[in-house]
């Protein structure tokens, strides 16, 4: 895990992809650069684009990534210079892998067959069994990235296939875990997503360029239309003619990952025909409902608590209320290695609107509880500022278990669910009462889809027992 893990308290997501193929010839860089932008809560550690022109040189693909948030990294000269009709990009956060240029994507291979570009989101849980044996065959690795080992599988499949197609597909039956993957080739657009549906992808359209993407929310922010989501286990293909689908890994069993719903996604997207905002305010409906509290106001932390806040108060009938100023400005560098560095981050990052609580008894709700650390201190703040009580409400169980599939969840020692109970962490954190979605209430918030909550229950949908995560 990377080093900078430890020093945050929150849940990140690894990474973002987002693929474009315009037939008509026009130049997809800065399309990429705002669907980038529009999946930057994905990941922030670094970002990338590659392009090419499908009636160009089949070698020459330009490319250009770097550490930092997307308008860091492109500017409008950066984007001139990557000319090209076909393109894929990448936002990042490392689970596996540190965080190093090297270890940004696209990652860009020239082999005996031409080039590919690819993106991947997720993580394998056979990527180093894998990685061993593309070593002793002469491998050799620019980065230690499991995604590597994808292209790396994806170019040697190649050799052997009729067709690039084939070459995806084939690797795709070899690596196990959760992934969203985008590839591009010098004439084609490759999306397949895992059989489980563990990692969303969806597929757009604006004119008569198609679209590849993690979040719907990328699609709207360049004008395209969503067409539908990739079904799990579904490889399409984009080119000249059009779009060719193919089920091959498709399976009747699926495990969507329920911290789309919970906390990742954007709240204007919309995953495997679950509306995320309605997800939420569902989410917080079941919690007003299993933990009822006499309480003056309801309130969320930003962001990710607001719309749970509100459905609790929907259901409830307490008023719905802000009780945070969120500074938008403050970035990255506030992830400091001390603890008294990390509670003057939370300071400076939110404020309390000492006239909204004082003397009001609150509830306050949030997406989860990881190391306890971030809500002690907005506890200890809302009391400083007046509150007379503050009873927090979480809209997700206790986090038990490591996650294996791309989600940064710690190990479980850095868990304070899974060294203390409901009542001790209500004591650690200064609560009036503490309570967290109950298990069997997740699904309300995604109808009928089959979800996967291993973080909670550890029943993973997959074999992980050779896995360790410390």
């Amino acid at each position: 895990m990377n080093q900078k893990n430890c020093y945050d308290s929150g849940l990140h997501e690894e990474c973002g992809v987002f693929g474009i193929y315009d037939p008509s010839g026009h130049n997809v860089a800065s399309s990429i650069y705002y669907g980038l932008s529009a999946l930057q809560h994905r990941g922030q550690e670094s970002c990338g684009i590659a392009v090419t022109h499908t009636d160009g040189p089949k070698r020459n693909i330009l490319s250009h990534k770097g550490l930092g948030l997307v308008n860091e990294v492109f500017h409008p000269d950066t984007l001139h210079a990557l000319p090209g009709n076909i393109g894929v990009g990448h936002v990042r956060y490392s689970t596996a892998g540190a965080t190093t240029v090297e270890n940004a994507q696209p990652l860009v291979l020239n082999y005996i067959k031409g080039a590919l570009a690819l993106v991947h989101n997720g993580n394998l849980i056979n990527a180093e069994e894998m990685r061993h044996q593309q070593e002793m065959t002469g491998a050799i690795f620019q980065t230690t990235i499991d995604s590597e080992v994808i292209a790396y599988s994806i170019a040697r499949e190649r050799i052997h296939t009729h067709s690039v197609e084939d070459a995806v597909l084939q690797t795709a039956q070899n690596i196990q875990g959760g992934f969203a993957l985008i590839i591009m080739s010098p004439q084609k657009l490759i999306g397949i997503r895992d059989p489980l549906g563990l990692k969303p992808l969806c597929l757009g359209k604006r004119d008569d360029a198609y679209i590849l993407a993690s979040e719907s929310c990328a699609l709207t922010s360049v004008g395209a239309e969503l067409i539908r989501d990739i079904k799990p286990g579904e490889m399409v293909s984009i080119t000249a003619d059009g779009i060719t689908s193919d089920l091959t890994l498709c399976q009747t069993k699926h495990a969507r990952c329920i911290f789309e719903y919970i906390y990742f996604a954007r709240l204007d997207s919309c995953i495997d025909g679950i509306n995320v905002y309605d997800a939420r305010i569902q989410g917080g409906r079941a919690l007003a409902k299993s933990y009822p509290v006499d309480a003056d106001l309801v309130v969320g932390v930003p962001e990710s608590g607001i719309t749970a806040a509100k459905g609790y108060s929907e259901e409830s009938g307490i008023p719905f209320g802000i009780a945070f100023y969120k500074n938008s400005y403050v970035g990255r560098t506030f992830i400091k290695p001390s603890q008294q560095e990390r509670e003057d981050s939370v300071k400076i990052k939110l404020n309390v609107l000492a006239s909204v609580v004082k003397g009001k008894r609150l509830i306050l709700v949030d997406d989860s509880i990881v190391r306890g650390t971030t809500i002690a201190n907005l506890i200890r703040m809302l009391k400083q500022a007046g509150a007379l009580e503050v009873h927090v409400r979480i809209s997700s169980p206790p986090f038990l278990y490591p996650c294996y599939f791309g989600t940064d969840v710690p190990s479980n020692k850095q868990l304070i669910a899974h060294q203390h109970t409901t009542e001790e962490i209500c004591q650690l954190i200064d609560a009036d009462s503490l309570g967290y979605m109950k298990i069997e209430d997740l699904q309300s918030m995604v109808g009928n889809l089959q979800i996967c909550k291993a973080c909670f229950d550890g029943n993973y949908p997959m074999d992980v027992s050779h896995l360790t995560k410390n």
